[in-house]
């Protein structure tokens, strides 16, 4: 298969060198290869884009490569369709890992980005070094949690802006809503530019997605849970579950569904540490 590969001009932080991209099935797929050293693959999470990791990413680069990119129908990749599965994107993700000749990796996933790591892990399993599930989990959705996204597609339908702004604020601790104001702005800000395509065809991919509790528990790599002890989103109790019996490593921090915001000195820390065990 051929891919095209052209510059493009970064669009949010001067951290990142200037952003690729290539044609993947007539979509345009953007990704950024920073640094030098083993392969880390950042993915992010559902109305996020590959700028979410700008902070992490001048320290994480001192002695890894790090690849973060855009998944479908989020940042500056185009949207491939009306449902973006998780399989399509770790697809994507493979197409930027062979331009780029990487033959193995590292995947870091916040979130919706977790849920095309495990994918990734599924359809290539020779390629992956570790994985880290950062604020996600490998359960597939229930029967509640694919109700809630049936509503969601019908909200952001109707109140493209009022559900993107709501749902952000959401994702954070109570207490970290009024402490980080600025920062939960910019992160809105972000998000606003995800296509209304992009949005319903990640819901639409998500609510459909695998169980893949089985890779916990049967791959031999270095795996890792990081969990927000206030995560509205995912309930603390009820996700590590899925790492009894496992030699997943859990790493839990105080606050929301953000880590990489609301506890980024720590998770530095954390990654750094793993990244030298993977």
């Amino acid at each position: 298969m051929t891919y095209m590969v052209q510059k493009i001009k970064p669009y949010f932080c001067s951290k990142f060198k200037p952003m690729n991209q290539i044609l993947y099935k007539n979509t345009k797929i953007s990704y950024s290869d920073t640094g030098k050293g083993n392969a880390v693959v950042l993915l992010h999470g559902f109305l996020e884009n590959q700028t979410m990791w700008q902070d992490l990413v001048p320290e994480l680069s001192k002695k890894h490569r790090l690849i973060t990119l855009d998944l479908l129908g989020h940042g500056e990749t185009e949207c491939m369709g009306y449902v973006h599965s998780m399989e399509d994107n770790a697809d994507v993700v493979q197409a930027v890992l062979s331009k780029l000749r990487i033959r193995k990796a590292v995947f870091i996933g916040h979130s919706m980005g977790g849920y095309v790591a495990l994918a990734y892990a599924e359809l290539y399993p020779e390629k992956i070094r570790g994985f880290v599930l950062l604020n996600s989990t490998s359960k597939a959705d229930s029967e509640e949690r694919k109700a809630n996204r049936n509503r969601a597609i019908k909200a952001v339908k109707k109140d493209y802006t009022t559900f993107i702004r709501l749902s952000i604020t959401n994702l954070f601790s109570p207490d970290n809503r009024e402490l980080l104001v600025d920062e939960i702005e910019k992160v809105k800000n972000e998000a606003l530019k995800t296509p209304l395509q992009g949005v319903v065809a990640s819901l639409e991919g998500m609510k459909i997605r695998k169980d893949r509790e089985v890779l916990l528990h049967l791959t031999p790599y270095p795996k890792m849970l990081i969990l927000g002890k206030k995560d509205p989103v995912l309930i603390y109790e009820t996700t590590l579950e899925q790492i009894e019996d496992t030699a997943v490593k859990l790493v839990t921090f105080p606050d929301g569904h953000m880590s990489h915001i609301e506890n980024r000195d720590e998770l530095l820390k954390v990654l750094l540490d793993f990244l030298k065990s993977a």
